[in-house]
């Protein structure tokens, strides 16, 4: 079993929507290092007052949504873009030090540093 227990989608598909149906997940990739992994989610057009990250008992939720304003008498003559929920659950097997956690939102990409706890990270040994 891998540190994250997820299957990424390498679909060209339009985002999947949740069991429920009440949100979409959002495309992501996670990648290992040795200090760390980064986690990098895709969410056009979300800003950060609309996102929410939250880790507890070794599950990372991030929520989001994704609001158009329009103006006032606007009409679209056409429009592949709404109003949409994203939500992505990974589940990891409590190996992050989850008070080191940063996230930072730039330009609808999300990127999420997840430290591994000191246990995970690589140790030199003396030898005596």
């Amino acid at each position: 079993m891998s540190v994250f227990d997820l299957i990424p989608n390498f679909s060209r598909a339009p985002a999947q929507r949740t069991n429920d149906g009440t949100a979409a997940k959002p495309f992501y990739r996670v990648q290992e290092q040795p200090e760390q992994y980064e986690l990098t989610v895709y969410l056009p057009g979300v800003a950060k007052e609309n996102l929410e990250i939250t880790a507890e008992n070794g599950v990372l939720t991030i929520t989001g949504r994704r609001a158009w304003k329009r103006p006032e008498g606007w009409t679209a003559v056409y429009r592949e873009t709404s109003d949409m929920a994203y939500e992505l659950t990974l589940t990891h097997e409590n190996n992050i030090d989850v008070d080191q956690i940063r996230a930072e939102l730039r330009d609808g990409v999300l990127r999420v540093e997840l430290p591994k706890s000191e246990a995970l990270k690589p140790r030199k040994i003396a030898i005596a």
